[in-house]
C-alpha cells in the first residue's frame, strides 16, 4: 500500500491533525491517563502500512484499554499482509500477477474492498480508479520520483481502465482483464483498514477510540471527558500551521493533499494523486478532506473529488450528503453545507 500522508499530534495542543507527523519518541510504549473513577484513555504508535499508525482508546479499565489497542493493532497488520502490494504473498499481489491470465479467488475482505473501490470509481466519474497501478508505478513518487515520458503515458494508458477489474460475486474471484493491469488500492486501503480496527476495538469493550492512519481517521464514541475528538486539517502549503477545526464523534475524516508525497522540478510541483485520465498530477485542488460516516468512503472519496476538482466535487459531495473542505489550486477554501456551522477556518 503506498502512503498518501501522514499525521501529527501536538502535544500542546489537545486536538489531532490530518496530514502531517506524529512526534512520539517511543511508538512502541503506551501512554495512560487516568482519574479517579473515570475511563481510561491510553494511546499507542506502530509504524505499519507504510506509515505510523496512531490508536488511541476510551475504555473502563486498563486491561480492556490495552486489549483493544492490541486488538486494533493485529487487525491492521492482518489486512496489510492481505492487501499491501508491496508483499508479494498478499492477495492483491497474487491478482496483480495473475493479470489477463485466470482469475484469483480471495477473502471476503478484498473482495468487499474491491467492491466498494469500483462503486466509488462510478460515482466519482472514474476519479478514484485502483487500476492506475501502472501509472503509479511510472511516477514511483515519492521512493525514486521521476517524470515519465509522454511515450510510456501512453503506454499505461492501455492498462489503466477500471472497468476491466472483473468481480465474479458467486466464486469470490477476481480477474485483471489484460496483462500488465494493476491494481492499487493507494487511495482507499488505510480508511478501510481503519474502519476494521476501530469496529474490532470496539468489539473488545472500548467506548471510545480514534485510529489514525496517514490521513485517515476514523473516531468512535466520546473522549473520557465526554467531549468530541477535536480534529485538526493542516494547511496545504504551511507544515505545522492549522487550517481547520472540527469536533468529530462517530465519523470518519480523510485528507488528501499534494503537499506529502511530491517532488519540484523546473518550478512545477508532481505529486502523486493522479487523474486517470491524463496520468499526470491532479491540478485542480491543493487538499481535499472528507467527512463521512466510515472510513472506506472517506477514504476513497478524497482521492476522488480531488481529481475531480472542487466544482464537481464538491456536487458530489453535496448529492451525497457528505461532508467537505476543499482547497482548490488557488488557495480558495470551499466548505460544504454539511459543514458550514462545524468547520471553524484558522486566521
Amino acid at each position: 500500500m503506498q502512503r498518501r500522508a501522514a499525521l501529527f499530534l501536538l502535544a500542546c495542543i489537545p486536538f489531532f491533525t490530518a496530514c502531517a507527523i506524529i512526534p512520539i519518541s517511543h511508538p512502541s510504549q503506551a501512554s495512560v491517563s487516568k482519574l479517579p473513577s473515570s475511563p481510561v484513555t491510553l494511546k499507542r504508535a506502530q509504524f505499519l502500512m507504510g506509515t505510523l499508525v496512531e490508536l488511541t482508546a476510551v475504555a473502563p479499565s486498563d486491561a480492556i484499554a490495552q486489549a483493544s489497542l492490541t486488538a486494533g493493532f493485529q487487525e491492521i497488520r492482518r489486512l496489510e499482509n492481505m492487501l499491501s502490494t508491496w508483499i508479494e504473498t498478499s492477495e492483491l499481489s497474487r491478482v496483480n500477477q495473475a493479470a489477463g491470465l485466470e482469475p484469483v479467488g480471495v477473502s471476503a475482505e478484498t473482495f468487499e474492498l474491491l467492491r466498494r473501490a469500483l462503486e466509488a470509481a462510478e460515482y466519482t466519474e472514474g476519479g478514484f480508479n485502483i487500476a492506475i497501478g501502472p501509472a503509479v508505478q511510472l511516477w514511483n513518487i515519492p521512493e525514486a520520483p521521476r517524470i515519465p515520458s509522454a511515450m510510456e503515458l501512453e503506454i499505461a494508458a492501455q492498462y489503466v481502465d477500471y472497468r476491466r477489474i472483473h468481480l465474479d460475486q458467486t466464486r469470490r474471484t477476481v480477474f485483471l482483464e489484460k496483462p500488465g493491469m494493476r491494481i492499487d488500492i493507494g487511495g482507499i486501503g488505510k480508511g478501510f483498514a481503519a474502519e476494521k480496527a476501530a469496529a474490532v476495538m470496539r468489539e473488545i469493550g472500548a467506548t471510545g477510540g480514534l485510529v489514525a492512519v496517514a490521513g485517515d481517521f476514523r473516531v468512535f464514541g466520546r473522549r473520557a471527558d465526554g467531549t468530541a475528538w477535536p480534529i485538526g486539517i493542516q494547511h496545504p502549503r504551511k507544515p505545522g500551521k492549522i487550517l481547520a477545526m472540527l469536533d468529530a464523534i462517530d465519523e470518519a475524516i480523510s485528507t488528501s493533499g499534494d503537499y506529502e508525497r511530491y517532488f519540484m522540478k523546473d518550478g512545477v510541483r508532481y505529486h502523486h494523486i493522479l487523474d486517470p485520465e491524463t496520468l499526470q498530477p491532479a491540478r485542480l485542488c491543493r487538499s481535499v478532506t472528507i467527512i463521512a460516516p466510515d472510513a472506506t468512503t472517506a477514504d476513497a472519496l478524497a482521492t476522488g473529488v480531488f481529481v475531480m476538482g472542487p466544482v464537481r466535487g464538491m456536487a458530489l459531495v453535496e448529492r451525497l450528503g457528505l461532508g467537505a473542505v476543499i482547497v482548490d489550486a488557488q488557495g480558495m477554501v470551499i466548505v460544504s453545507a454539511r459543514l458550514r456551522d462545524r468547520v471553524k477556518l484558522a486566521p
